[in-house]
């Protein structure tokens, strides 16, 4: 008998009729033999619209009572999917986060998960029950409910596994996997059988937005095996585990790509030692993230500094760098909201030379200029103008041909 943790995200739950047939698959998983543990989302739409009814009332809601109202979305679900369960004649029992208990800090709105107490699933689950449990929260050592952010049912999901010491944690979602990049923007991409976590991570951090960082994060750590499945479709979707000896390792496995960044530069700042904490202190203090960072060779005494941030903090940004230009007597301020950035991940990257050459080159050949370059071990990220977004996409997936499966595949695969 296989202890199998699946997650159903907002999409997968949006309606009864999606919940009925979400209680049909879980009681055929369990009449074949398995144990299951079933991590829900509120239904779709829903934690939008609880949001929504605060920012009526106040427009900075007290984030502890937000935490109160959001958590109702899941507590919904989790009680229609275990009705829907036993009226198919098999017992079932539901939890909020803060009965598991699912201890987090007191971080409201983005709580991190620091323990969980797994014996009254356990006693469920010996019992023949399918146990339907709330994700996207908890409660702190005091007993206040907690919320996990946006995407947090997969953290949930994935801490339960390790908790339960189960064999796998199923993301159903309306994917079928994750693709080499999205089938939107080409055609011919591909679902990947398998991927690591190194590569998850990237392509999640680059913009794949089929997972949470933090869940991949978290399966790395405590080594849980990911797969992502359709909850619309049969498949084997894609699995997600460490990396192994003999596993497939094309050069590239994916091209992710996001648009909702900006740059900004500050040119002719003056080339000394703190110079780069002097323009991006004042930006972390105001709370913004910054990404890709670039600094120039100096000259003449003066160095170009260059850094990416969201295209929401584009405007405070710039305004800030503007105070900083004038209090280091740098020359200018550059700022620029309609750029986009493309990445190429893979692990094969770190035994083939060559890949950033064919990346430029191909960009090259397509006339779309190279803005700035990052890489680490296995990615190579570049900013390009937004308009050439597609057409860049398109033609690395077609140059590095993935659109076509590994030739070389493990005969114990």
């Amino acid at each position: 008998m296989t202890l199998i943790v699946q997650k159903f995200g907002g999409t997968s739950v949006g309606t009864l009729e999606r919940i009925e047939a979400i209680a049909d698959k879980l009681v055929a998983f369990q009449r074949r033999g398995d144990s299951l543990v079933a991590v829900v989302s509120a239904m779709s739409g829903e934690t939008n619209r609880l949001l929504a009814l605060a920012h009526e009332i106040h427009s900075q809601p007290n984030p502890r009572e937000l935490d109160v109202l959001l958590s109702t979305g899941e507590q919904v679900t989790i009680a229609l999917l275990s009705i829907a369960i036993e009226k198919r004649g098999i017992p079932a029992r539901s939890y909020t986060g803060s009965q598991v208990y699912i201890r987090t800090d007191s971080a409201h709105n983005k709580a991190r998960i620091q323990e969980i107490d797994a014996k009254r699933i356990h006693d469920d689950l010996r019992q023949g029950r399918i146990v339907v449990v709330a994700g996207f929260q908890g409660a702190d050592e005091k007993g206040n409910i907690t919320t996990l952010g946006r995407g947090g049912s997969d953290t949930t999901a994935v801490a339960l596994t390790a908790a339960l010491e189960a064999g796998e944690c199923q993301i159903y979602t309306d994917v079928d996997g994750v693709y080499t990049t999205d089938p939107r923007v080409v055609p011919e991409a591909r679902r990947l059988a398998r991927l690591t976590y190194e590569e998850m991570l990237e392509l999640a951090s680059l913009g794949a937005k089929v997972l949470q960082i933090r869940a991949v994060e978290f399966a790395s750590k405590h080594h849980v095996p990911l797969r992502v499945l359709s909850s619309f479709e049969k498949g084997e979707g894609t699995l997600i585990t460490s990396e192994v000896e003999g596993m497939e390792e094309p050069l590239i496995s994916g091209i992710a790509f996001n648009i909702d960044e900006a740059k900004l530069t500050i040119l002719g700042v003056p080339d000394k030692p703190g110079v780069a904490y002097h323009i991006l202190g004042p930006v972390a203090d105001a709370n913004i993230g910054v990404d890709m960072i670039i600094q120039n060779v100096g000259r003449d005494g003066t160095t170009d500094f260059t850094f990416t941030v969201h295209r929401n903090d584009y405007l405070k940004a710039l305004e800030i760098l503007r105070e900083s230009a004038s209090t280091l007597g740098a020359r200018e301020v550059r700022g620029d909201d309609k750029i986009a950035k493309i990445s190429v991940v893979g692990v094969g990257m770190r035994s083939h030379a060559g890949i950033a050459s064919t990346m430029f080159h191909t960009l090259a050949q397509e006339g779309i200029n190279i803005q700035t370059i990052s890489t680490s071990e296995i990615k190579i990220s570049v900013v390009i103008e937004e308009k050439y977004l597609e057409l860049g996409v398109r033609a690395l997936h077609s140059a590095f041909e993935l659109e076509k499966a590994p030739s070389r595949i493990s005969s114990s695969l």
